[in-house]
């Protein structure tokens, strides 16, 4: 069994069996503030249908063995779906499950208030619909709802750069009353899950296209990275994200991007990186048609995960008030979500694409 192989095993041996609070398919992740020592497992449905997404993905240059251990994965974690579907039995997901709901599962404090709880969501609805085989009707009924809760459809978007509020993207979330907002990485998801079903193209999706390239091509995913995803604040998963949709489709609206990408990832790599942020830049790279992209770190244990974290939730992230927005970017008001099945994924998915070329 090669390196391939085994992480795939490590990654389905991590799959819950139905242990304590997580239902049998799902991914076991924990949230966390490790200032103020704050950890609890989450049982959300993201890692999961991420996991499955990269590993259908990668499941052509796997072996026959892998291959079916991918088909198990899958099979068992898209049957927890139903259960982060819409309250109200829309075809929307939550990040949470929602019948009932829990959110904030297993804390203390945040679960026992409304303002805590979270509408359905773009990107955990892309990441679903990218993995469980929806209808023609299902995914041109989802491009239809996307647009009614885009900027400008009901309200605009505040928390964000002046230029960039006239444009029309895609928000982050679905729900009546919920603000508006513009997250880089989310909008890759939501776009790839458009362009995988080949959905037509409209002002919502052009006007998102502009927002990723100009965050980019302004040197604010560098600088800000937070402004420009308050889910995923980091350089490393916004040039992560938009990789992988620029690997996937060729998009005329982001060519101009592809070069000034590739320089900012090489010269990042230069600087002293975790494991998975570089794993994570080497795998863009490649993503992006670079050919000998020199060898990561690979690792040999949970150890070489310690603090690693794919996104966040900003407490203070909703409100409008700039005092409060600028308290927002400080980890003391953020929890950070961390998953170790996830961590092996990133590095399987290096390791496939490495194999390949």
């Amino acid at each position: 069994m090669n390196v391939l192989d085994e992480t795939i095993a490590r990654i389905a041996a991590l799959q819950s069996r139905g242990e304590g609070c997580f239902d049998e398919g799902l991914f076991p992740a924990q949230r966390t503030n490790r200032l103020i020592g704050y950890q609890r497992p989450d049982t959300t449905v993201f890692f999961t249908a991420v996991i499955v997404f990269t590993l259908q993905k990668l499941k052509p240059f796997l072996s026959a063995v892998s291959q079916r251990v991918v088909d198990e994965i899958a099979q068992k974690g898209v049957q927890n779906y139903p259960k982060f579907r819409n309250k109200d039995g829309l075809k929307t997901y939550n990040f949470w499950k929602t019948t009932p709901s829990k959110h904030f599962p297993n804390g203390h404090v945040f679960r026992h208030f409304e303002h805590f709880r979270i509408p359905d969501d773009t990107d955990d609805t892309a990441m679903i619909y990218l993995t469980s085989a929806p209808t023609r009707e299902e995914v041109l009924w989802l491009k239809e709802k996307l647009s009614l809760h885009a900027n400008g459809t009901k309200q605009f978007i505040q928390n964000t750069y002046p230029e960039y509020q006239p444009l029309k993207g895609y928000s982050t979330w679905f729900g009546k009353n919920m603000y508006i907002e513009f997250d880089a990485c989310v909008l890759a998801n939501v776009l790839y899950c458009i362009y995988e079903y080949n959905l037509p193209i409209n002002q919502h999706d052009t006007d998102s296209l502009k927002y990723i390239r100009l965050v980019i091509e302004t040197d604010r995913y560098l600088n800000q990275p937070f402004r420009c995803a308050h889910q995923y604040p980091r350089t490393v998963p916004i040039i992560y994200h938009v990789a992988r949709l620029m690997g996937a489709f060729v998009i005329s609206e982001l060519e101009p991007i592809r070069e000034k990408l590739i320089t900012d990832t090489q010269h990042l790599l230069q600087k002293p990186l975790s494991i998975l942020d570089e794993i994570c830049l080497k795998t863009s790279l490649m993503r992006l048609g670079i050919k000998g992209v020199p060898e990561a770190r690979i690792p040999v244990s949970s150890a070489d995960f310690e603090g690693f974290y794919f996104f966040i939730a900003g407490l203070l992230t909703a409100y409008e008030n700039p005092l409060l927005y600028r308290m927002a970017i400080s980890p003391l008001f953020q929890m950070r979500w961390e998953c170790e099945a996830h961590c092996w994924t990133l590095v399987a998915e290096y390791l496939a694409l490495r194999q390949i070329g």
